[in-house]
């Protein structure tokens, strides 16, 4: 049988709640072999980004070519890529490389903690250069408002009128994030230039423990597709991942900060 593999192209989070990390824990908890490539990395805690070191360009497409060069990679996951010169060796390594994986964009623009993650001269680079390569991009609210220079949606409606607009930019799935609004749910919109709209809404759940929750849903998502499933049922599969992962949070006592959601809910006792 063969083993299903997905790559995360992310930053490393030090504190092991997000980025790299996270994705890696979500791969191995859904079943899937993680590699990785390494963009970014991050001092960083529950409590906030101390500093940041970006991984040189040509470093980054050198470990572009030596996983695409042996493994069998089945889907990738991009997250924090936070300047533009990173976003170009991205996008060209995987067009050459893997021009027919399947990749899920977490446009990572701000952490959990508030602090800015990408350079304003790479959010066009990457409006420009991943959107119309990738096959789903996950935004959460605030993101979606940079992403198009908006402010940021208020109603449910607004929120898939902005994915709509997104898909206008090349892009040919989107799923946007309900997390940062207010009310009873937690609702996500995925739209698609198919046509598809499909509303995925769960209980909000009370806890401060929610680091690495935009990094993890799209690592689902990810593993899903890596396993075979289609753009929806991963998607859905991801949504009740986290979903469980947050609501299992408080289980752990990770730092004094913005604790991080429980990737082996399932798992551990």
């Amino acid at each position: 049988m063969t083993t299903p593999i997905a790559v995360t192209i992310a930053g490393s989070d030090s504190g092991g709640g997000a980025g790299i990390q996270a994705d890696l824990k979500t791969f191995s908890a859904l079943g899937v072999y993680g590699a990785s490539v390494v963009t970014a990395l991050t001092a960083q805690n529950t409590r906030g980004v101390q500093a940041i070191h970006d991984v040189p360009p040509d470093f980054v497409a050198a470990q572009i070519e030596s996983v695409f060069g042996d493994l069998s990679v089945r889907a990738a996951k991009i997250g924090m890529l936070s300047q533009a010169p990173v976003i170009d060796a991205v996008a060209a390594g995987l067009a050459r490389l893997a021009p027919d994986c399947p990749v899920v964009l977490d446009p990572v623009m701000v952490a959990t903690s508030g602090d800015r993650l990408i350079a304003e001269s790479a959010v066009d680079a990457l409006r420009r250069h991943l959107l119309p390569r990738i096959t789903l991009v996950t935004p959460n609210l605030p993101e979606a408002a940079i992403l198009l220079g908006e402010a940021v949606a208020r109603t449910e409606a607004e929120a898939v009128a902005q994915a709509r607009r997104i898909l206008a930019l090349g892009a040919p799935a989107v799923l946007v994030k309900g997390g940062h609004a207010e009310g009873s749910e937690s609702v996500d919109h995925l739209v698609t230039a198919g046509g598809t709209l499909r509303r995925l809404a769960t209980e909000r759940i009370a806890t401060h423990n929610t680091h690495g929750t935009g990094c993890t849903l799209s690592a689902a998502v990810a593993a899903g597709l890596a396993r075979g499933l289609s753009l929806v049922e991963a998607v859905v599969q991801a949504k009740r991942y986290v979903t469980a992962a947050i609501a299992a949070a408080d289980r752990l006592s990770i730092g004094a900060g913005h604790g991080p959601v429980h990737h082996f809910h399932a798992v551990w006792s």
